[in-house]
């Protein structure tokens, strides 16, 4: 079970994905409100997995996933991504995102990709 980062504008996102992620097992090191943080956090915190929302005020998780990665590159970042932002879930994965789910969350598939991530 992975160490998880969750990054998401809204509190009640990040307590809906916590709520999933803890259900399958994960421990969640961190929370984050927008992008600027999520670098910070990423740099303290060191966890096994980031889930990162797309659409934040101060950075958005694009550039959030190029700051990480450029610390890390090694990082496995889940991107977070509302129905019919395709073309945001590409950018992210040429940016180095190891996968993505889709909003609203189905706790089956949030725990499988972050499960197959973390084993990638």
């Amino acid at each position: 079970m992975g160490r998880i980062l969750i990054v998401d504008d809204t509190m009640f996102m990040r307590t809906l994905l916590k709520n999933i992620l803890f259900s399958g097992g994960h421990e969640i090191v961190g929370e984050a409100a927008d992008g600027t943080e999520a670098v910070a956090k990423y740099q303290d915190l060191k966890p096994d997995l980031v889930t990162m929302d797309v659409v934040m005020p101060k950075m958005n998780g694009i550039e959030a996933l190029k700051e990480i990665k450029k610390m890390d590159p090694g990082a496995r970042v889940v991107m977070c991504t509302a129905v019919g932002q395709e073309q945001m879930v590409k950018l992210a994965i040429k940016s180095g995102a190891r996968g993505y789910v889709v909003k609203p969350f189905q706790a089956p598939k949030v725990l499988d990709e972050v499960k197959n991530v973390l084993a990638s």
